[in-house]
């Protein structure tokens, strides 16, 4: 297995960047007004001072969970306050998003732990899904990769887990994930990776399934390998109400998010196509009725940085997106999205930036419009209030 050593600063390109190669920069504010349309679910305290990349599911309890990366900054390094680095965390909601738990870790070994993502699979059980970076001494700059997506699981609604992480088998330490497993019809798992080498020069999507309830995994599918584009891709999937499987990956710069499909429940893909919009750690969720919302981090016009916490929807099946939609002018984004049970909405996202902690945002999804949005003015979500 090759080992690649990077620097701190590289993390910050390469792994959920604020900063990307070629020293470009993300713009993202923080209004008082953003203040009036969001709840602050986890910031400082026992989850540190920097908290970040949140996903959040429903559990068969009726419980609303979610995990985050826990640390002192956008990557953490060993130090006396944190020696062991990042650790992944946990908050529970039990009354639909209006009041939470404090935070708990659920994972911290000698490592930086970082991008958690959470299912309940059929069985009840959940499982978490996350990679890592390991510093070769104590307080050293310098990192490599851990080897690829880690998995824990809980078995008791998210109280205990397992201690140890199960480290799956890529080839390769440039693999990582961002997105929870996905458990098919037929009881097939798979959890969409991603490959990206220094600088994301090189970079693509895939896929890893398991068809053994996660006992053993096979060996990882690509996505988009040939497109010969910058897809640090943070790949997420959904399937279609036709058995079709649908891939959204990520691009850096300034190409927009392009998607594959699958016909064999991520077997075989097609080609990366233009999605036709810019993009970052996209989320996909299918509500009751039907549609399937796709949250990003979104991007104001088609070049520049102007990001924020977006949403988009579609009608059809992933043939078209509706939106563009503002859930928040913070940069840091990465949203996931659980319906709740009167069908409004909540996602959960995180701000970026010194002190940074985890939102929450309620709102009804829009009605079908045949009005243009500008990607320049993305029509801002009407809040509704989570008490």
């Amino acid at each position: 297995m090759r080992v690649l050593k990077i620097s701190v600063v590289l993390i910050l390109i390469a792994l959920h960047p604020v900063a990307m190669a070629g020293g470009e920069k993300y713009e993202g504010r923080t209004s008082l007004a953003d203040s009036a349309r969001h709840l602050i679910i986890s910031k400082g305290g026992e989850a540190g001072l920097y908290q970040a990349f949140p996903d959040a599911c429903r559990l068969k309890n009726g419980d609303i969970v979610a995990v985050f990366y826990a640390g002192d900054e956008h990557v953490t390094k060993q130090s006396t306050q944190y020696p062991k680095a990042g650790r992944l965390c946990m908050v529970r909601s039990k009354d639909e998003g209006r009041t939470w738990s404090k935070p708990v870790t659920i994972y911290d070994d000698a490592d930086d732990n970082r991008d958690p993502h959470i299912a309940q699979l059929s069985d009840g059980s959940l499982i978490c899904s996350f990679f890592s970076l390991r510093y070769a001494t104590f307080g050293a700059k310098d990192y490599e990769p851990v080897g690829g997506p880690q998995l824990i699981r809980s078995k008791d609604n998210g109280k205990t887990w397992e201690k140890k992480a199960t480290l799956l088998q890529t080839g390769s330490v440039d693999w990582y994930c961002s997105a929870p497993v996905r458990e098919m019809p037929d009881g097939t798992l798979i959890l969409p990776v991603y490959y990206m080498d220094k600088g994301a020069v090189h970079a693509w999507g895939g896929v890893i399934r398991s068809t053994d309830k996660g006992k053993t995994w096979g060996q990882v599918i690509p996505i988009g390998q040939e497109a010969n584009l910058p897809l640090a891709a943070e790949t997420d999937v959904i399937l279609l109400k036709d058995g079709t499987l649908y891939a959204a990956l990520r691009a850096q710069k300034d190409f927009p998010m392009h998607y594959a499909v699958s016909k064999d429940l991520g077997k075989t893909w097609s080609k990366a196509m233009d999605i036709g919009f810019k993009g970052h750690s996209p989320s996909f969720t299918r509500l009751k009725t039907g549609e399937i919302l796709l949250t990003t981090r979104a991007f104001k016009g088609t070049t520049g940085n102007r990001g924020y916490t977006g949403l988009r929807v579609s009608r059809d099946e992933g043939k078209t997106w509706e939106g563009p939609y503002l859930v928040d002018e913070t940069l840091g984004a990465y949203p996931s999205t659980v319906e709740l049970k009167d069908s409004s909405v909540l996602v959960v996202y995180y701000e970026e930036g010194k002190g940074s902690g985890i939102r929450v945002f309620r709102f009804n999804v829009p009605e079908k419009s045949g009005d243009r949005i500008s990607l320049n003015n993305p029509e801002a979500l009407l809040k509704l209030p989570l008490n």
